[in-house]
């Protein structure tokens, strides 16, 4: 081994060994687990109550979908559409921040992400509501123990065939192909795909659907707060 070819050898050991090479390797192998496997995200809002409270870490399955297809019930994290509300004012920092969690998958992104629970999926139809106050899909009323605070609604006074509907109300809605209709648990106060429906006024295009590019993975586990550490729904 000539002197040229032993000092290369050299400093390859010691790029090795170095701590800076280390970390830059643990950065990468992070990067590419959330970017490919697994993601934590923060629940930002209170749409999700009691499911999900403002502020919980959950770990979203980005290989859920690779061989299958959302189903209804699940939770899942999404791009936030646009026409789902301004975006938010970011300082340069916040935004040089948000460049580096979106290159790497860690921290926080300058993409913002949503979380809710799909109700339709494409070729549904999707409605509110039967005599009890239920959502239908394809004509039949679905079971949603997980609802936490839903609009009023009285058979008689203020239902959906009265003079003044219940804002739970929504008229039915056929999702196309990779559309899905996605609401929240906490549903009286969600942003979400029929909440600009809720009023006399709504116009006729006032569901907001989700198309399946933009669904990231499903909400598998609650890693924070720690009590609440297990399955989602365990």
């Amino acid at each position: 081994m000539g002197p040229d070819t032993a000092k290369a050898a050299s400093r390859r050991r010691r790029l090795l060994r170095s701590p800076w090479s280390h970390a830059l390797l643990a950065l990468i192998l992070v990067a590419l687990v959330q970017g490919f496997l697994v993601k934590i995200h923060h629940v930002p809002t209170g749409s999700m109550e009691q499911t999900l409270n403002v502020g919980d870490r959950v770990l979203v399955n980005r290989t859920a979908y690779f061989a299958s297809v959302p189903e209804r019930g699940d939770v899942v994290v999404f791009r936030k559409p646009p026409g789902w509300g301004p975006a938010p004012d970011r300082s340069f920092l916040r935004t040089s921040v948000g460049w580096f969690g979106e290159l790497t998958g860690i921290g926080p992104g300058n993409t913002e992400y949503l979380v809710k629970r799909i109700i339709g999926v494409p070729g549904d139809t999707v409605e509110c509501c039967d005599a009890a106050g239920a959502v239908k899909v394809n004509g039949v009323a679905i079971s949603e123990p997980y609802i936490h605070q839903d609009f009023p609604l009285h058979a008689g006074s203020l239902d959906c065939s009265t003079a003044v509907e219940s804002p739970r109300c929504f008229a039915p809605l056929i999702l196309s192909e990779g559309q899905y209709l996605l609401l929240g648990d906490h549903r009286s106060v969600s942003e979400d795909s029929v909440s600009a429906c809720r009023n006399p006024a709504a116009p006729p295009d006032c569901v907001r659907t989700v198309h399946r590019g933009d669904i990231t993975g499903r909400v598998d586990w609650l890693v924070f707060p720690f009590d609440k550490w297990g399955a989602l729904g365990s």
